[in-house]
């Protein structure tokens, strides 16, 4: 049992599950019958033995501060079917009394403990202050051309015109993507690789190619010029370009709200990143924490969506103050117990703005509404405010909004009521990624 005494819900448990097959096998092994060894401590680890279909038992351990998972079994699904089973059985029945971990398990959470407690590597030595300056003056010697080479390209498309796009292909694109790798900025990179495939996105895609277009040629003016913007938008801009952080953010302690995780596969399947976003329940800022998975493995943090954790959390410079990295945990994470307060539609659109002052090049800004109910129409969805007559739309996806299965998750979790949703709010809608219904702080993610 955590030191709180609040045991996560079933459904928590699975939502950490990284795919239907390790759902449904973490499922069956949430009963006590191939499980020996069972136990606890109040600090919050469990552990147990589960009789696989070898001769040895698999040694399960789980690190609920984490949460963490440590197995022997062979699987590389992240957590396990085991370590799955073991929280589903903490949850619905318990692991008895507090007690003391077994060797095999004690050795991997004081490890964990060790290695937390462990300074970073390189902590104390006298920086290469010079050494660094002229590095970094070398770099943006070479981002510097590369901006250059970029503006060239993107006076060219438009002296051109876009009409012939469609029938110049992807090729162009990726060598100048690769022209700006070359340049040591990969954030030009990726903005670039987005450009080329604008052409292959449907109808209307002239007017978003022009759009992305404006803003790169925005953000290589804002780097010929870094040195004469404020030093928050400098930041701002040294990130989109790809450079590093430089320094420590502010750090915030507070009790954070999970309230969404989603996954993204890279184009090429190699990079699976992870957007978890956070809420502080006493200073209300937002906070997004991105993690990410090599090929065939997950992330490895996860975190159920409903959650709070109280933790310090470290904001990254730039990107208007949203970036973070998840610090130092305090106790155990425990569901919340209410449901968020929302804002209406017109205060969503102005939040996003302020935050566009701060980051001309974002994409959207977290924002929770509510009471709004989602009305599904001929051009697409909407959340309408329950008390009002704005709405946002919900951007179309793929053939059409809906065909998003999540859309109708959410028409039927408010079966025409007004509910609460989380989500993020752009220049395109307003797209749902969590919603509760009145009274009830039982967060429904939408697929």
């Amino acid at each position: 049992m955590t030191e709180q005494g609040v045991r996560w819900t079933a459904e928590q448990v699975l939502a950490l599950a990284p795919d239907d097959a390790s759902r449904k096998a973490g499922g069956r092994l949430g009963g006590a019958g191939p499980w020996s060894q069972i136990g606890g401590s109040a600090s919050g680890s469990l552990w147990g033995l589960c009789k696989g279909s070898g001769r040895t038992p698999y040694r399960t351990v789980v690190d609920l501060a984490g949460p963490a998972y440590k197995c022997s079994c062979p699987s590389r699904k992240f957590p396990c079917k085991h370590a799955l089973g073991l929280l589903l059985l903490w949850s619905a029945e318990g692991v008895g009394e507090p007690g003391e971990a077994p060797e095999w398990a004690a050795q991997w959470l004081a490890d964990r403990a060790a290695k937390a407690a462990r300074p970073a590597a390189g902590a104390g030595r006298p920086a290469d202050e010079e050494g660094a300056r002229r590095r970094a003056e070398r770099r943006a010697a070479r981002i510097g051309a590369g901006v250059t080479e970029l503006e060239q390209r993107l006076a060219d498309l438009l002296r051109g015109g876009l009409a012939g796009q469609e029938q110049a292909g992807y090729a162009a694109w990726e060598e100048t993507a690769a022209r700006m790798v070359d340049a040591q900025a990969p954030g030009l990179a990726g903005r670039v690789r987005e450009l080329g495939t604008i052409p292959s996105c449907g109808p209307g895609w002239p007017a978003r190619m022009l759009e992305e277009a404006a803003l790169l040629h925005l953000l290589d003016r804002a780097w010929l010029g870094v040195a004469a913007l404020p030093d928050q938008l400098a930041a701002t801009v040294r990130s989109r370009v790809g450079l590093p952080a430089s320094g420590e953010g502010e750090a915030v302690r507070d009790r954070w709200l999970v309230l969404a995780q989603s996954d993204t596969v890279s184009p090429d399947g190699r990079l699976t990143t992870r957007r978890i976003w956070l809420r502080g329940l006493a200073g209300g800022r937002p906070a997004l924490v991105l993690d990410f998975g090599p090929p065939g493995r997950p992330p490895g943090l996860a975190l159920p969506v409903g959650l709070v954790l109280e933790a310090e959390v470290r904001f990254r410079p730039g990107s208007a103050g949203l970036r973070a990295d998840l610090g130092e945990r305090f106790a155990a994470a425990v569901p919340c117990a209410e449901v968020p307060a929302g804002m209406s539609t017109g205060a969503a659109l102005e939040a996003y703005g302020a935050a566009l002052r701060e980051d001309p090049w974002l994409e959207s800004w977290p924002v929770v509404l509510g009471p709004v109910i989602p009305i599904p129409g001929e051009l697409g969805w909407q959340l309408a405010d329950a008390e009002g007559t704005s709405a946002l739309p919900v951007p179309l996806t793929g053939a059409g909004s809906r065909s998003r299965p999540g859309l109708w998750q959410l028409a039927a979790v408010s079966g025409g009521g007004p509910v609460t949703v989380f989500g993020e709010c752009g220049h395109r809608g307003f797209t749902p990624l969590t919603a509760w219904q009145p009274d009830s702080p039982e967060p429904v993610a939408l697929a």
